[in-house]
């Protein structure tokens, strides 16, 4: 099953049935082209297969966080993995008829690929590649930025495996003048209007020739689920999740920066310089996003704890630097008056994130805050609390912060 809307629309009523959950009695009777109430307004969790503890930040489209403690995982399953969309989920898919055309000005030769052969005539490759919307933690921020307001859940890191983007623009013909690759994909635009993108981003060519920067068809050894971009996508871990797009069906090979839709105007930009908080910044002073900043999550324990005292904690989470790697982890329980070391792993391969742990002692009872600090292989530190305010509420890396009571 590719989605309710198709089965609602096309399907009989013991499909109806099964999507109700119970006997739909008196279902000979739905007048044509009538929808249950039970289908109109669908469960995400259920529809996704996502833990119910997830918050659903809205419906159209549909956008969905974890909370931290629920990406305690090494590699994240699909049922914690945030969704962002910015239009409909494309309906009616069929992967045996699924195609991918590459074309743009610097082609060489406009070439269109099936699913079967993209699967079978380019080497396969599994990267544990790290994905974060560019603008997770814009809850943060004061004054407040429009758009999803996104707390700390919008970030995974899953196994995506694929075939290389650069074998497949190798195979079509890249240009000299070639600088910037653009995405088409299939997903239906809020109003519907079929000339309309919802968002074709892309990436300069360089990121687009990387080896992690995949054409994905599996994502932890499964076929992608429909809300992560089913049956092809991109994945290019290490930059604002907007550059992997989704349902992939046409990439151009650009000769100038990429113009499509969410490529303009403040769309996954930041001020080229800082700003005040709540100035008005002009597009032309606008900068796109590339590399994402240091950042790192503490997974365990939940916030709001309680131990006994005398007892030690012990902690765990993640870290990430875009194209950077990880080189120092720390915590704090003085909010920021001093730091101590975390054990730090080495990520699995490049663009994936590190795992850190730590034991920590409290000197008495009382309310602390575990803070927690990476600093990337530049030497830069994440910033104790919110970093330079922006019109969208993009990349607030601030150190991530839980709760703990000595009781």
């Amino acid at each position: 099953m590719m989605n309710r809307r198709f089965f609602i629309e096309k399907g009989t009523l013991a499909a109806m049935t099964a999507l109700v959950g119970v006997d739909l009695v008196f279902g000979a009777n739905l007048p044509k082209g009538y929808t249950p109430l039970a289908l109109q307004d669908p469960d995400p969790f259920q529809l996704f297969s996502k833990d119910n503890r997830m918050s659903v930040l809205n419906n159209k489209p549909w956008n969905i966080e974890a909370k931290a403690h629920l990406l305690d995982d090494k590699v994240t399953p699909n049922k914690f993995m945030f969704i962002r969309n910015n239009g409909i989920i494309p309906e009616n898919i069929d992967a045996k008829t699924w195609t991918l055309t590459i074309d743009g000005e610097s082609v060489r030769t406009k070439r269109t690929y099936s699913l079967e052969q993209l699967k079978t005539q380019f080497k396969q490759h599994t990267y544990q590649l790290t994905l974060e919307c560019g603008g997770n933690g814009r809850s943060e921020f004061d004054p407040p930025a429009k758009g999803n307001q996104w707390t700390i859940g919008a970030v995974s890191c899953a196994n995506w495996t694929g075939v290389r983007l650069k074998d497949v623009l190798i195979d079509a013909g890249i240009k000299d003048d070639a600088v910037y690759i653009g995405y088409h994909a299939a997903d239906i635009h809020l109003s519907r209007n079929p000339e309309k993108e919802p968002i074709s981003r892309g990436a300069p060519i360089s990121k687009a020739l990387q080896d992690e920067t995949l054409l994905a068809f599996q994502m932890n050894g499964d076929d992608i689920p429909i809300a992560h971009g089913y049956p092809l996508r991109l994945v290019a871990g290490g930059w604002p999740a907007s550059v992997s797009g989704k349902w992939i069906n046409r990439i151009s090979i650009r000769n100038k920066e990429h113009d499509g839709a969410k490529m303009g105007g403040s769309s996954y930009r930041i001020p080229c310089k800082p700003v005040g908080p709540g100035e008005k910044v002009a597009d032309e002073e606008m900068c796109i996003i590339e590399s994402m900043p240091v950042k790192s999550l503490i997974t365990y324990p939940m916030s709001g704890a309680i131990l006994n005292k005398g007892k030690s904690l012990n902690i765990r989470g993640h870290a990430w630097a875009g194209e950077l790697e990880v080189t120092k982890m720390e915590y704090s329980i003085d909010f920021g008056s001093t730091w101590k070391i975390c054990t730090l792993e080495k990520p699995k391969n490049r663009l994936a994130w590190q795992h850190f742990s730590a034991t920590i002692d409290f000197p008495k009872e009382g309310y602390y805050e575990v803070w927690a600090r990476a600093t990337d292989s530049q030497g830069k530190a994440q910033p104790m609390l919110l970093p330079g305010w922006n019109p969208k509420g993009y990349l607030n890396n601030a150190c991530h912060r839980i709760a703990i009571k000595i009781a």
